[in-house]
């Protein structure tokens, strides 16, 4: 059932896309379809650094227990639009800087950001060379949707 609120919040959403260069039609469809049903992006960045070990560490803990938040990083040295993902365990000691929101979804992430905060999935992958199996981490994030 789509209510009042919803229709409130695909009409921010559209207008705000329409600020950032979409066209009109193009912008309600993207709203639409992110409100009804969200998106799921990766974290980029994931392998610089000691991310691997923070994604192995929260790969020990439940989505619901981790908080996201998103940072605008407009002083950023190689992408003025760059968006920072930072992580905390909830009643954890700080936030750390885990990687970044793909560059060619930041203006579609910057717009949502009335909706509910993000979440947080870790995933793993293994991969064999010269005979050493080895544990690779990645992080996704689910943004919107109902």
């Amino acid at each position: 059932m789509i209510t009042n609120e919803t229709r409130r919040k695909v009409t921010v959403l559209a207008n705000k896309l329409v600020g950032q260069n979409y066209s009109r039609p193009e912008a309600f469809t993207m709203a639409w379809k992110t409100i009804k049903t969200g998106i799921t992006l990766p974290v980029r960045g994931v392998t610089q650094g000691s991310r691997q070990e923070a994604l192995r560490r929260l790969s020990l803990y439940r989505p619901e227990q981790i908080e996201t938040r998103l940072i605008p990083e407009p002083e950023n040295p190689f992408d003025k639009n760059a968006v920072a993902v930072m992580v905390a365990i909830i009643n954890g000691k700080g936030f750390y800087r885990l990687g970044y929101i793909p560059a060619d979804k930041t203006r579609l992430v910057a717009a949502m950001n009335f909706l509910r905060p993000a979440l947080l999935k870790v995933v793993s992958g293994n991969w064999t060379s010269k005979g050493h199996e080895y544990v690779t981490f990645g992080a996704r994030l689910s943004l919107g949707g109902l």
